[in-house]
């Protein structure tokens, strides 16, 4: 029933024997749904070891159709512009973050863009296309 998701993972296939694995590697990532009516899934679990769980269920339907029950995109994508924008402010800042933000930033503002449309256009919110 679930999915496990990999692309977090950094590999590495100079790495020794030796090599400590990050905490990417130590962490799983299940799809915990099958995909709804718009093709994406909605419940994820992060889980590290035996030690602690992370759910996140993004909104699942359209709001004006059955209401908030979950996250969006823009939300995670907003805490992780944050968080680069941090580094980048600090003594972590170097071009892969600032890269990083970039698209972040990018993937943000398309989606932005892609509800601004769908305002203008009197379907946000519901299954219209």
């Amino acid at each position: 029933m679930f999915r496990e998701l990999h692309t977090h993972r950094v590999e590495d296939v100079n790495a020794s024997p030796k090599t400590v694995a990050g905490l990417n590697d130590q962490l799983r990532i299940r799809v915990m749904d099958e995909p709804g009516a718009g093709g994406a899934c909605h419940h994820y679990r992060i889980q590290y070891s035996d030690q602690w769980t992370w759910d996140t269920h993004f909104q699942e339907g359209p709001v004006q159709e059955v209401g908030v029950n979950g996250i969006t995109m823009e939300a995670l994508l907003a805490i992780v512009q944050d968080r680069l924008e941090g580094f980048q402010s600090g003594p972590y800042a170097c071009e892969e973050n600032e890269m990083a933000l970039l698209r972040v930033t990018g993937a943000l503002e398309a989606l932005q863009h892609r509800t601004l449309l769908r305002r203008s256009r009197g379907v946000e919110g519901t299954s219209h296309v």
